[in-house]
């Protein structure tokens, strides 16, 4: 996509979710459109250490996690009403700084040892957040929604657009970074490390910009959660169902190109909401499971590897 095509994109992206807020008064929707965006933006945050680097990442719901639990945190130092934007960018740095911090200490590891190392991370601040009592600890935290919401008729409907605006955001900065220099670094570090340190590529500073990066827009999508569900216990934040949509979203959807993770997300989202108000709820991750074995045996390289493929194909 052109850069032209694309912000012209972008921008009637957000005038389409503006025009929602006046034409659909049914608050569900706008829920539902909540966690697609919270996923896309989660699935884009992933595929960034994940997809452009190759390294997976099983720790997502801990950055996600504390990024909620930066917002439940400032909320109880400052009040209720203490304005969500500056939540945002304050779970931002927190997790960044977390992701540089723990990058640091595991991006030396390869292959799973790498993988069960973020795995650990993400156990290590759960079991921190269940012993913290200033946030709730075990019980949880109740949230009390504040009542200003600009010019919305509903406080969802704020948060839906805010959460569009994050997700227009992190697709932006996805794509900028797969087109630099910086983005043609972590393909090379995907496609053969040793290669890429042997021809100067100084591998473990870009990495250690790919978790940074990847932590930071973790915790950008985190932020909003409390506001948006309104009670949040370690045992919901840090959910095994928000690890796997993370990973499965951008695997799903194809982890080399950064539309990939966003065709993922809003595929995988809207088919999890279409299944939890005619099915149930409970076959999410059951539905999530099956497309992920799936593609992994099938189209390892997702749907955009896919349509590579057809075109190679048709242009042969």
């Amino acid at each position: 996509m052109k850069g032209r095509a694309f912000w012209l994109s972008m921008v009637a992206a957000l005038v389409a979710g503006l025009l929602l807020t006046h034409f659909i008064d049914n608050d569900y929707y706008f829920n539902a459109l909540y966690v697609i965006l919270q996923g896309t933006v989660m699935a884009v945050a992933w595929n960034i250490l994940g997809g452009f680097t190759g390294y997976v990442n099983f720790g997502s719901a801990g950055f996600f996690a504390v990024g909620a639990y930066t917002s439940i945190a400032l909320g109880k130092a400052f009040g209720q009403d203490f304005p969500l934007p500056i939540m945002i960018m304050a779970a931002a740095l927190v997790c960044g700084l977390i992701g540089l911090g723990l990058g640091y200490l595991t991006l030396r590891l390869k292959g799973v040892y790498f993988s069960i190392a973020t795995l650990a991370m993400a156990i290590v601040f759960e079991t921190l957040m269940n012993n913290w009592a200033y946030v709730g600890g075990a019980r949880g935290a109740y949230i009390l929604t504040p009542d200003s919401h600009l010019w919305f008729n509903s406080y969802i409907e704020m948060l839906f657009v805010l959460m569009l605006l994050l997700t227009l955001g992190s697709i932006a900065i996805s794509r900028a970074l797969n087109a630099s220099r910086l983005g043609r670094g972590l393909a090379a570090i995907r496609d053969d490390e040793v290669a890429a340190e042997c021809a100067g590529v100084p591998t473990l500073k870009l990495k250690l910009i790919s978790a940074t990066i990847m932590g930071a827009m973790m915790g950008v999508a985190g932020a909003p959660y409390p506001y948006f569900v309104t009670f949040v216990d370690p045992a919901s934040a840090f959910s095994l169902f928000v690890a796997v949509n993370a990973i499965a979203m951008p695997m799903i959807g194809g982890t080399a190109h950064w539309i990939g993770p966003v065709i993922g997300a809003l595929l995988v989202g809207t088919a999890q909401q279409v299944i939890t108000v005619t099915v149930s709820s409970e076959l999410n991750v059951l539905f999530v499971g099956i497309m992920l074995v799936v593609f992994i045996s099938m189209a390892p390289q997702g749907i955009v590897g896919l349509v590579q493929k057809f075109r190679a194909r048709r242009a042969r």
